[in-house]
């Protein structure tokens, strides 16, 4: 049986949560369980509504299809935020400019699906070590992959706001997918940058192989987050697909 737990923090410096966390362990259309991290961005409340709005949009299309695919339903599910996102953009100037980050999960049997947008990201953790499953579309990111600066380097830079990918930024927005089969002992991890910007993979792992049941694991990252500065919203879900750590 699967087990979860999600949390959101405001984190030190903001006066604003823009992060937005949903999780369902019961079926949704055609989904046997959805679970998203959108992390908005936007002046004001623009952020926060975004956020939502794209999540509940999400949410809503899942239940109306009659896809089968998982990449299917999520995809069109995604554009039709996107493009819904658009709209509420253009038609108030208040939300000029709003968007979001994006990871979505859904587990089917033994095996899990993502879709990504953005540098919100989805782990899985075990006795093994921590594996990033997600590939975030930022600018540092990029200059990762081409070999310019190495991955320790990337989590200070200046620039590693910057994003290349968002909902709501352009027309057709572009999402990755990825698979994985899972295996007993694995848990997911799906957070915010407010998170991996604060506190590394090597102490996430760290935090996480603690014995805590797996609403500690999460407030505990949670915490590490503020203790290292909390500069960012915080958002985290937890996720024992298997039976965990």
């Amino acid at each position: 049986m699967i087990k979860t737990f999600s949390i959101t923090d405001i984190g030190r410096e903001r006066e604003l949560n823009q992060d937005y966390v949903f999780t369902s362990e019961k079926r949704i259309g055609n989904l046997s369980n959805v679970f998203i991290v959108a992390d908005g961005m936007g002046g004001h409340n623009a952020g926060d509504f975004a956020s939502r709005f794209t999540v509940d949009t999400i949410v809503e299309e899942i239940g109306l299809s009659f896809e089968q695919s998982p990449v299917k339903i999520l995809s069109a599910a995604i554009k039709t935020a996107n493009r819904k996102l658009r709209a509420k953009a253009a038609s108030d100037i208040k939300l000029s400019g709003m968007g979001t980050t994006l990871v979505a999960a859904t587990i089917i049997g033994r095996y899990l699906q993502v879709a990504n947008i953005g540098d919100s990201r989805l782990y899985i953790i075990n006795n093994d070590g921590i594996r990033q499953i997600t590939h975030d579309h930022s600018l540092v990111e990029e200059m990762v992959r081409m070999g310019g600066i190495d991955p320790e380097t990337a989590r200070h830079h200046l620039d590693k706001n910057i994003i290349t990918r968002a909902i709501g930024a352009t027309e057709n927005v572009d999402v990755d997918f990825f698979q994985e089969e899972l295996k007993s002992g694995d848990m997911i991890l799906m957070c915010s940058d407010g998170l991996t910007n604060m506190v590394s993979d090597k102490e996430i792992f760290t935090i996480i192989q603690r014995p805590n049941d797996i609403a500690g694991k999460a407030e505990n990252l949670i915490k590490a987050a503020n203790n290292n500065g909390g500069k960012d919203n915080i958002a985290v879900i937890l996720i024992e697909p298997l039976g965990g750590i």
